[in-house]
């Protein structure tokens, strides 16, 4: 079966391609519009598509719409409800439903050759579930919680796969959502709503959960499965912010105590679905499961010995998870990621040609990880271009800026470079056979899911990618799947006795992650970026701007 996944309704959009259930292609519309997140989520911007992303990943598969054999569409109208009936307040909630009904004609105008009559509506958690459980290594019988925002009718789904087949267990009803709870405070904390989640999170190391108990009193589980999440009186417990104000320490601390409720409420779930399964792995998706902060909690004090989440666990990862669902459905086997490693690369000849293009001055060094390498270990910066873009919200070695973990004051620096608030964290990557030297968490982690203890004797050592409450985000790298990460990693371990390099997403403030070539120049030529490594090919900054147009596409450095 050849099945091409959307997501379109809400927010993320993106496409996905399976193929006999492996997974071809993945890539979100955002890296191709620019557009950060693809589009704002309202009611307006439902009918939006990702024609891009679809296009592509037919593309990669030299298809034709007229190819397909199916196209799953993550949100089934008929299982909504009007927005009013389930204690919503959104008005023009309609307009999703209208729009989703015509899915098929608007996917047949952007596909053309495309038999409408092909289109599947998926229910959106089951999306959510499949991309977890369906893509997830060793997981013919696992788990599976879902929890974000909405979908249809509900923000909340626990289930269990069992071979092909997903059996659901138990709904969480609308209003209740721990996501729509998570976006409010972010809105009221001055970041931008269904966007700047993770900044909560990161801003809530800085606090005290003091305002707990008050917090209970509105986001609590049910003991059935469920959960209350509604009605917080976000202005009762402190002052909103403005997006161009500083933050405060009661600020801090209501985000503390919003993060530390999400946990307990987590947990309580967590412990109720291995009650009703008893299987040994968790796969988590939806928006909530980017909360990292909570992942490590369900992973360390849960009962399930193994923990996986999908890299892509917002609504982007549905489009993948509904074309799993209907690949399992008519008989083919799921095959499971086998990294986030989805999107668009080049060859060596067409980046060559995009640089000269460009008339950039550039050299082909013997080995551009070793040319990093040493350019790290002399605290450059360095923009990493590399292979197939990723596919989720993090960078994992493929579209990365990176730095030396060494010198505290490269977080700042980072910071600055991307032009974001200089509360919020960097991440590690690490061999993982090195990690638990440490790191202490959940291992392997090369997703950048979880986070970690950073052992006491190493803190001073790489102090820039060690947060407030001294702990990282880790990203492990496997030389069998990220041999060329793994040589920098490797040879900037021989320069400097540190066998860690900060990854930070290669994007500036409120802009999609670097995609194609054309991104990472213009990336480079608007950011004090030292180096960027494109493919086998090196561009220093010095050259950049004072040096003719010359290039030496054979010269060794």
């Amino acid at each position: 079966m050849r099945i091409l996944g959307i997501n379109a309704l809400f927010h993320d959009p993106a496409a996905a391609l399976v193929i006999d259930g492996r997974t071809v292609a993945a890539a979100e519309e955002e890296r191709f519009s620019r557009r950060k997140h693809g589009k704002r989520p309202v009611p307006f911007s439902a009918w939006e598509l990702p024609e891009q992303a679809a296009a592509w990943c037919l593309k990669r598969a030299n298809l034709r719409p007229q190819d397909l054999d199916a196209v799953a569409y993550s949100f089934d109208p008929e299982l909504a409800r009007a927005a009013e009936a389930m204690g919503l307040d959104d008005p023009w909630d309609h307009l999703r439903l209208t729009y989703a009904r015509q899915a098929p004609a608007f996917l047949k105008a952007a596909l053309p050759g495309l038999d409408p009559s092909i289109v599947r509506f998926v229910p959106h958690h089951m999306a959510h579930a499949a991309s977890g459980a369906f893509a997830a290594p060793d997981a013919q019988t696992s788990a599976v919680l879902v929890l974000d925002g909405r979908g249809e009718r509900a923000s909340h789904l626990a289930a269990r796969r069992v071979k092909g087949r997903l059996e659901a267990f138990h709904a969480q009803d609308l209003p209740h959502s721990l996501g729509l709870v998570y976006e409010e405070l972010t809105e009221h904390l001055g970041f931008l709503r269904s966007s700047d989640e993770f900044k909560v999170m990161a801003l809530a190391s800085h606090g005290t959960p003091r305002m707990l108990p008050e917090l209970r009193r509105y986001v609590y589980p049910t003991g059935d499965g469920g959960f209350h999440a509604t009605g917080v009186p976000w202005h009762e417990l402190c002052a909103p912010r403005g997006a161009d104000e500083p933050w405060t320490q009661d600020h801090a601390d209501v985000a503390a105590s919003a993060q530390a409720v999400l946990e307990e409420t987590l947990l309580d779930l967590v412990r109720w679905l291995h009650g009703k399964t008893h299987d040994s792995l968790l796969t988590l998706a939806g928006g909530v499961a980017l909360n990292c902060v909570a992942n490590s909690r369900i992973a360390r004090e849960g009962p399930f010995s193994r923990v996986w989440v999908q890299p892509a666990a917002g609504d982007a990862g549905t489009a993948l998870g509904s074309a799993l669902l209907l690949a399992a459905g008519s008989g083919d086997d799921p095959v499971p990621m086998a990294g986030a490693d989805l999107g668009r690369d080049w060859s060596d000849a067409e980046l060559l040609a995009w640089l000269k293009t460009a008339a950039v001055p550039f050299d082909r060094p013997a080995d551009i990880a070793a040319t990093v390498a040493r350019a790290l270990a002399d605290n450059a910066i360095v923009a990493w271009f590399q292979g197939r873009s990723e596919y989720g919200p993090r960078a994992l070695g493929h579209r990365s800026l990176l730095a030396h973990p060494g010198h505290a004051g490269n977080l700042e620096r980072l910071n600055d470079v991307k032009g974001r608030e200089q509360f919020r964290p960097v991440a590690p990557m690490v061999l993982a056979d090195r990690a638990p030297d440490i790191f202490d968490g959940p291992m392997p982690s090369p997703y950048m899911l979880f986070v970690h203890d950073v052992a006491e004797e190493w803190r001073g050592r790489i102090p820039a990618v060690v947060h407030v409450d001294g702990t990282a985000r880790v990203q492990t790298v496997d030389p069998a799947t990220e041999p060329l990460v793994a040589r920098m990693l490797g040879e900037f371990e021989r320069l400097t006795g540190l066998p860690v390099v900060v990854n930070t997403s290669l994007n500036t403030a409120g802009r999609p992650m670097v995609d194609d070539p054309r991104d990472a120049l213009e990336c480079f030529g608007s950011s004090p970026v030292d180096l960027l490594a494109v493919g086998p090919y090196a561009i220093r900054r010095g050259e950049f701007f004072h040096s003719s147009d010359t290039y030496d596409d054979g010269a060794a450095r």
